[in-house]
């Protein structure tokens, strides 16, 4: 590995289908990754991923996963959600599905110190940064 690489810890979990998403799952193994961090950031991170992989199997075809990144030169955590709709961009505070939904994105807003979407052929990418310290 060249030193001016950045190391970095990646995971990868499959999302699963609209019909059977495996929200509990993901929640579970989000607090076994990151069990050595503060209780408050791992609660941050279990909801961030659980709203946009929540987000994916809603308004995106599959296949849909999602990575959980632990950078080794700076304390954050990266979650990125891939699906199969690159053009079903999200915004925040406005649903397709009725009135009383959208909200999700606002609290991924609040939460990270960035978010955004990064757009490819046949595919996009739904990504969050959080601080891994709280």
């Amino acid at each position: 590995m060249d030193t001016a690489e950045t190391e970095q810890n990646q995971h990868d979990f499959d999302i699963g289908s609209p019909e059977d998403p495996r929200l509990s799952e993901l929640r579970a193994w989000v607090r076994d990754l990151l069990a050595d961090l503060h209780s408050d950031v791992v609660a941050d991170a279990e909801l961030v991923v659980t709203e946009l992989a929540a987000n994916a199997c809603e308004h995106a075809e599959g296949p849909r996963s999602l990575r959980l990144i632990r950078r080794s030169d700076e304390p954050v955590v990266d979650v990125e959600v891939d699906d199969a709709s690159p053009d079903a961009l999200p915004r925040p505070g406005l649903s397709t599905l009725g009135d009383f939904r959208g909200r999700g994105l606002l609290m991924v807003e609040t939460m990270s110190t960035s978010w955004g979407v990064r757009q490819h052929p046949g595919r996009k990418t739904v990504w969050a940064r959080l601080p891994a310290v709280p």
